[in-house]
C-alpha cells in the first residue's frame, strides 16, 4: 500500500506563499489520483485540490482556485501544493491523500491512504 508523507507547513503572514510536498512511499503511486484536504479546528476535513493520473487533469475548491496549484512528479513519486496569496482562513492542518482511482475526486471516501498532516498557520 502507498503511504503519503506530507511536509512543508509553517507559519506565514497573509499574502505570503508556501509549498507543501507529499512523498508517496511504499506501494503503487502510478495509476492513482492524489489530493490535498485540510481541516481547521472545530471544522470538518474539506477538499482543497486533486490531480488525476498521470497529471493532466486538476480540480480545485472554489475557495482556493486561482491561488493554489497542485502538481505531481511521477518520476519522483511526489505531489506538491503551491499556495500563493495566503489568507488567515487558509489556516488548517493539510493532508495529502492517495486515491483508489485514476480520476480526480473531491470525495474523502475515494482516498484510501492519508498522510499525517502538516500545519499551515497564516497570521500577522
Amino acid at each position: 500500500q502507498v503511504q503519503p508523507v506530507d511536509s512543508g507547513g509553517g507559519l506565514v503572514q497573509p499574502g505570503d506563499s508556501l509549498r507543501l510536498s507529499c512523498a508517496a512511499t511504499g506501494g503503487t503511486f502510478s495509476s492513482r489520483a492524489m489530493g490535498w484536504f485540510r481541516q481547521a479546528p472545530g471544522k470538518e476535513r474539506e477538499f482543497v485540490a486533486t490531480i488525476g493520473w498521470p497529471g493532466s487533469v486538476t480540480f480545485y475548491a472554489a475557495s482556493v482556485k486561482g491561488r493554489f496549484t497542485i502538481s505531481r512528479d511521477n518520476a519522483l513519486n511526489m505531489v506538491y501544493l503551491q499556495m500563493n496569496s495566503l489568507k488567515a482562513e487558509d489556516t488548517a492542518v493539510y493532508y495529502c491523500a492517495a486515491s483508489t482511482y485514476t480520476r480526480v475526486s473531491t470525495k474523502k471516501d475515494d482516498y484510501a491512504y492519508w498522510g499525517q498532516g502538516t500545519q499551515v498557520t497564516v497570521s500577522s
